[in-house]
């Protein structure tokens, strides 16, 4: 395949969602611009997922950094991470989780080899099911996990059942803003409704994922909703939504662990 194909084959891939994650697509999205090293092709990633910036941010990097150098970056990132993300997990909890977050991910697996007890909730993410994913990794590190519909998901935070109401929630990040989180949609509700009930919300995510500007929330294919819906039938599909801050008790990132002011104020002299 030559390097035209094989662009425009991951373009497609990360605007269908083929890629999921945050990381993923901006190292799928690095790997395409040095492919194709031009300013049509840096516009045409961007647009493809505009409610990512870390997938900006490293087409932005790339003009003054090493390709290796950016590629280091989310290891490196991730270890640090994992280590302060393991002083928040107690042992014994429950963790309720949503979507499909690589940073939560990996975290969770992390806690979970260096001999953190915990289990977690995770919702099936509709209308991808981007929740299957992590249930399946979470359990094949050997993690408990129980999966819930989406809108059974309050009965997690606040009930529980065969596992225990959820203790602490952790969520991933598709941006981090001055005045919230956008993250997949329904997450808002959930940090909301762990609010109400004095569960804390941890956003578990790498700095570059920072955007000192407002991000377009993406409204993606009717026909992920209902494929053959009669066309009088008007149907929204809103990709992600925002996390006030005042849900958020702090973001976890490789810069420690701060409010969301503060991360804000420490992400923004990195960029």
């Amino acid at each position: 395949m030559n390097k035209e194909k094989r662009f425009a084959q991951i373009l497609k891939h990360i605007k269908e969602i083929k890629i999921q994650g945050a990381r993923s697509i901006a190292k799928a999205a690095l790997y395409a611009y040095s492919l194709m090293k031009t300013r049509e092709a840096r516009k045409q990633l961007i647009a493809a997922r505009p409610t990512e910036p870390m997938l900006s941010n490293v087409l932005h990097r790339i003009e003054n950094q090493p390709y290796k150098k950016i590629l280091q970056h989310f290891d490196d990132a991730q270890q640090k991470i994992n280590k302060f993300a393991f002083k928040i997990i107690k042992n014994n909890s429950t963790i309720f989780t949503h979507c499909h977050s690589t940073n939560v991910v990996n975290a969770l697996i992390y806690a979970k080899r260096h001999g953190k007890r915990f289990q977690v909730y995770n919702t099936e993410t509709r209308p991808l099911f981007q929740g299957r994913k992590t249930a399946r990794q979470l359990s094949k590190a050997g993690i408990k996990v129980a999966m819930t519909a989406d809108l059974a998901a309050g009965d997690a935070l606040t009930k529980g059942g065969k596992i225990k109401k959820a203790d602490i929630v952790l969520l991933g990040a598709d941006a981090i803003l001055k005045d919230g989180v956008i993250n997949k949609i329904g997450s808002a509700m959930f940090a909301e409704i762990a609010y109400g009930n004095k569960i804390p919300v941890y956003i578990i995510a790498d700095s570059w994922k920072y955007s000192p500007r407002n991000v377009k929330i993406e409204e993606r294919d009717f026909h992920e909703i209902w494929k053959y819906a009669p066309s009088h039938i008007k149907i929204k599909n809103p990709a992600f939504e925002k996390i006030p801050a005042k849900y958020i008790k702090a973001v976890v990132s490789e810069l420690g662990v701060f409010t969301l002011k503060q991360f804000g104020r420490k992400a923004g002299k990195n960029l």
